[in-house]
């Protein structure tokens, strides 16, 4: 039997963002060297709404894009073929602040592979890491630049990040097994 519990409703992931969208900010002077890139699939809106928010910040438009790092995992001989979805770049990110965006910090794996698959397009003066949930469980040595919110979880449990799902409300849930 499994037993969820929400973590954040979807004021508390608003707020989350806001705080993180003026860290990267207060970190980040030149407002006008920094792009996001939400990692496939929960960074994408997530790396959205911290464009829109930091375009109110700022005054300008932040450019967002989207990495697939399906091609670039370390346990691909573990999985059936990848799920692939769009990366889309628009921008040059040579010599820019890329700012990584993704729903939940885990093992830290999927973010080494979006590290991997930015070289594809070029290099970036600097890599931030954003996320919305850090779980912790980390197999590499990799930490959130900016986190919404630290969940201690344990290996068994679930952190689902539910997002843009008509008729239900944002909300972070952990499933517990």
């Amino acid at each position: 039997m499994s037993e969820d519990t929400v973590i954040l409703n979807a004021a508390a992931i608003q707020r989350a963002l806001t705080r993180i969208a003026h860290e990267i900010a207060e970190r980040n002077e030149t407002s006008q060297e920094v792009v996001l890139v939400g990692i496939q699939r929960g960074g994408v809106p997530l790396a959205q709404r911290l464009g829109t928010i930091l375009a109110g910040i700022w005054g300008h438009a932040v450019p967002a894009g989207s990495v697939d790092v399906g091609m670039h995992r370390d346990d691909l001989h573990h999985r059936a073929a990848p799920n692939i979805h769009p990366t889309v770049i628009p921008f040059d990110i040579n010599s820019k602040t890329v700012v990584l965006v993704d729903d939940v910090l885990f093992s830290g794996r999927t973010v080494r592979a979006a590290m991997d698959s930015l070289n594809d397009f070029g290099r970036p003066g600097r890599i931030q890491l954003a996320v919305l949930i850090d779980r912790g469980h980390r197999e590499l040595p990799i930490k959130a630049d900016f986190a919404g919110k630290n969940v201690p979880t344990s290996l068994s449990e679930i952190v689902r990040v539910c997002f843009d799902k008509p008729g239900a409300e944002d909300e972070v849930v952990l499933e517990k097994k």
